[in-house]
């Protein structure tokens, strides 16, 4: 198959065609496209939001997949969900017009900025690049974002800025992150995951040793110091590396933290001295370390400490990270987008730290490869919660090849409760919630909904 250059194609006057364009980080990347004088046309299977904002730009959005959709498109652009067998993408390759991954476009689109900041790592991803962009925002860069949730800040995903930077969430599933080009690189963490892909956790670690390699020599990787996985994947690097922790051995230090009820505080030690002194208001040591992390990045941009104390003051939250749904009969339901058992023992630790009678966990395990490779991790970490309701496992991207089933997780915890639908988990915890409960719907797929119909209740 031809392997093409995505620049040599990208340039003002020529027409893309977007499949799949109206996915969280297509939209955006359209909307940069197109500022850059590039004609865009694209089609996607629902007539959203997104398709609606970009029809108001002026982008023919075409719903539904179909060969013709193509005429007159020079290159094409495709989702990671649209795979050879898309018509378009079938009737691309029949008429040997280039077809490219979102992800190279990305890439290619952070040479045109002075500052290319990608956030990394296998837990914390979205929340740190959220804070991110509440720091560049605050400090009047203009940035340019995209985020894997959504920030209520931007009331989306994304943000297209006029600025000299952009900051990316980048994900490490399929090598993805390997198509960017960062100046500034942060690795918050390197944990067993997407073993679907991965071979084992040593090929995760090259991963991210080849996404920290990426950084110019002029640029700079900062990475989590008490994080043992990031610390060898990252020996003999050879580039720029300032380390944040909480240990001595970091560059740059949380310290003096105090863990409340709705957030915390602690300070940021640098260079022998206090950088600043940050106040969060949203609980948990992870953020505590995700805002250091951010904190560290807004050092290597020379952004000024009052930026990043305002800014981080002003973080709620980003969607489905600790998201307050509301109540029922007392209890309060909060969603989170954990799905791997390191955030689950995270949230679960933070739940704890706020001091309801009880935790209710209802949880939807996500993707079988998952469950079945960190089957006994899951369970740990899931008895940590008083009560545990399981749905069935959101398959995602997959076929149930490993035969595992969430009721091989309830035998395994004493009280645990499978729910043959949404419908029935929400009775369920219906008939338990009572006053001083946190009910925490929990996973990357689509749990969120029970908790929301939940509160919603009039019973």
């Amino acid at each position: 198959m031809t392997v093409y250059d995505f620049e040599k194609y990208a340039v003002p006057g020529s027409r893309a065609h977007l499949v799949g364009i109206g996915g969280v980080s297509m939209s955006p990347l359209a909307e940069v496209l197109k500022g850059m004088g590039i004609t865009i046309s694209g089609s996607d299977m629902n007539d959203g939001a997104a398709v609606k904002h970009l029809r108001s730009l002026g982008i023919d959005v075409k719903i539904g997949h179909r060969a013709e959709n193509i005429d007159g498109a020079d290159y094409i652009i495709r989702t990671a969900a649209v795979h050879d067998d898309n018509p378009e993408i079938a009737e691309a390759r029949k008429r040997e017009i280039p077809v490219f991954e979102r992800t190279q476009a990305w890439g290619s689109m952070m040479r045109n900025y002075k500052n290319a900041l990608c956030i990394s790592g296998t837990h914390g991803k979205t929340t740190t690049t959220s804070m991110a962009t509440h720091i560049l925002t605050e400090a009047k860069r203009d940035p340019t974002v995209m985020i894997g949730g959504t920030l209520p800040l931007l009331n989306s995903g994304y943000r297209v800025g006029n600025g000299d930077t952009i900051v990316m969430e980048s994900c490490e599933y399929y090598n993805s992150f390997l198509s960017f080009f960062p100046t500034v690189a942060v690795i918050l963490n390197i944990d067993a995951d997407h073993l679907d892909f991965f071979k084992d956790l040593d090929d995760i670690k090259k991963s991210f040793r080849t996404f920290a390699r990426l950084v110019p020599p002029d640029g700079c990787v900062v990475a989590n110091a008490d994080d043992r996985n990031t610390m060898e994947a990252l020996s003999k690097l050879e580039r720029k590396l300032i380390t944040f922790g909480f240990s001595e051995k970091a560059d740059i230090r949380g310290i003096n933290v105090v863990l409340s009820e709705r957030g915390s505080e602690f300070d940021v030690l640098y260079k022998g001295g206090v950088y600043a002194h940050i106040r969060l208001r949203v609980p948990g040591r992870h953020n505590v370390l995700n805002a250091l992390a951010a904190t560290v990045a807004a050092i290597v941009l020379d952004i000024p400490a009052g930026a990043v104390e305002r800014a981080l003051y002003e973080f709620t939250g980003a969607g489905r990270r600790f998201e307050y749904k509301g109540k029922y009969r007392g209890a309060e339901v909060f969603d989170d987008y954990a799905h791997h058992p390191r955030e689950l023992r995270e949230l679960l630790a933070a739940a704890k730290s706020l001091g309801y009678k009880r935790i209710v966990c209802a949880f939807q395990p996500h993707t079988y490869t998952r469950t079945k490779a960190l089957f006994d991790d899951f369970v740990r970490e899931l008895k940590a919660a008083d009560k545990v309701f399981l749905a069935e496992i959101y398959a995602a991207r997959e076929d149930n090849e490993v035969g595992i089933y969430s009721k091989d997780l309830a035998k395994e915890i004493d009280g645990a409760v499978c729910c043959e639908s949404f419908k029935d988990m929400e009775n369920k915890l219906a008939e338990i919630a009572s006053d001083g409960d946190i009910i925490l719907t929990v996973g990357a797929g689509d749990i969120y909904r029970v908790g929301e119909a939940l509160v919603k209740r009039k019973d």
